[in-house]
């Protein structure tokens, strides 16, 4: 079975195609600026190689049209006929409350997902432009939504309700949703069965760590809390977003700054963070470069990022009562030694053992990185969104 996934973004569409029989990528890649001059897709290939290939891409449903094309083109396509796809997954951002799990993409369920889209204004009409395209391009072909919100559906209502109106809950679904939440099902899962241990006995605590970051509490295989709420603005300090900030402190600013809510909103996600308290970059490489230079607000931007997530992992554990496994993933996490090892520093007290050697010595592999006798089991998995995604279309059609 052969099962293309597809994420959508506002001016970017990513893909990979995998043959499901061993669970192998046959080719990946992305558009990117979309919608704009200069647009192009780059493919990777299965040795590794990559092609950078030059399109106007005006819109999605060209997009995916010319991805469709590289698919089976001569020179750079992997398959010879677009009839060998089974099946497109895509990545759908926002399922609100409706969706806890994935779904056929039918034509009443799209009126749904339409109906959230003013809970993520910027992602839901780009997944949609997706699906859209498919339909136009290859009537008749199932599609499968995979929602980012759907892993934390399980939290309970302590978890996910602001202390607002409960009227407004009602009537606009104002509550905590999370993010991230294919990763950190992904990895959740997966620690298990590298671990060999049991997924629905562990209490387990997922460190999504990129641009973009996320915490999540995973109780006996369930989400029971996670740091990203209503939008993804809440929670840890990220690349360009401000995370937790008082609500109080936003109306202040807005006021001394003049700003109205757009303006509010491209400050707090767009020019905060990392690169609001650094005024360098969002990229931790480039500010651990610069701390290693001397660079003093780089070094408190540092400490401000792991602290964070130190605090919402500790924080977790108090919540579930303890924890058993602690996974970090995605860019930072699983590239980078130093975070790591200042989030697990003086943990001892929950039993947060790290073996430091170890840590220094993995980047982008699965690892365990606590020592044998760590009452914690601390470990480094490698997330696979897109692999989630096509396993969780290769089920439904099943």
């Amino acid at each position: 079975m052969k099962i293309l996934v597809l994420n959508c973004g506002s001016s970017s569409i990513k893909y990979a195609l995998y043959n499901m029989d061993d669970k192998s990528v046959m080719t990946s890649g992305g558009a990117e600026r979309v919608g704009l001059d200069g647009a192009f897709v780059k493919v990777k290939m299965p040795d590794g190689t990559k092609k950078k290939v030059m399109h106007d891409i005006p819109e999605h449903t060209e997009g995916v049209k010319f991805i469709f094309s590289l698919l089976t083109d001569p020179e750079i396509g992997v398959i010879k006929s677009l009839d060998e796809i089974d099946a497109v997954g895509h990545r759908m951002v926002h399922g609100g409350e409706k969706f806890n799990k994935s779904v056929l993409l039918t034509d009443e369920v799209l009126d749904v997902f339409k109906a959230v889209s003013d809970l993520a204004p910027l992602h839901n009409p780009a997944n949609l432009k997706g699906v859209e395209a498919v339909s136009e391009l290859m009537p008749g072909l199932p599609q499968v939504g995979v929602f980012d919100t759907a892993f934390h559906q399980t939290m309970p209502a302590r978890s996910y309700l602001y202390a607002i109106p409960y009227e407004i809950y009602e009537k606009y679904g104002v509550r905590r949703y999370g993010f991230h939440g294919t990763s950190h099902r992904y990895v959740s899962q997966r620690v298990c069965e590298y671990l060999g241990v049991n997924y629905g006995e562990k209490k387990i605590i997922t460190c999504h760590i990129g641009n973009g970051g996320s915490v999540a509490a995973v109780e006996n295989g369930k989400c029971v809390d996670t740091s990203m709420g209503l939008t993804p603005l809440e929670g840890l300090m990220m690349g360009t977003r401000s995370g937790d900030i008082d609500a109080g402190a936003v109306t202040f600013i807005e006021k001394k700054l003049g700003l109205d809510a757009d303006g509010l909103s491209n400050l707090l996600n767009k020019k905060s963070g990392v690169l609001g308290v650094t005024g360098i970059s969002s990229d931790m490489r480039e500010i651990e470069d610069a701390v290693a230079n001397g660079n003093e607000r780089a070094k408190l931007a540092l400490d401000m990022y792991n602290y964070r997530i130190k605090k919402y992992v500790g924080a977790y554990a108090a919540a579930m009562g303890g924890c058993d496994i602690i996974v970090f993933t995605a860019g930072v996490g699983e590239n980078q030694a130093d975070t790591r090892e200042a989030v697990c520093e003086n943990m001892e007290y929950m039993g947060v053992k790290l073996d430091v050697e170890k840590n220094k010595t993995v980047r982008g592999e699965e690892a365990i990185i606590s020592t044998p006798d760590s009452k914690v089991t601390v470990c480094v998995i490698p997330t696979d969104e897109e692999l989630m995604i096509a396993t969780d279309t290769m089920n439904l059609l099943k």
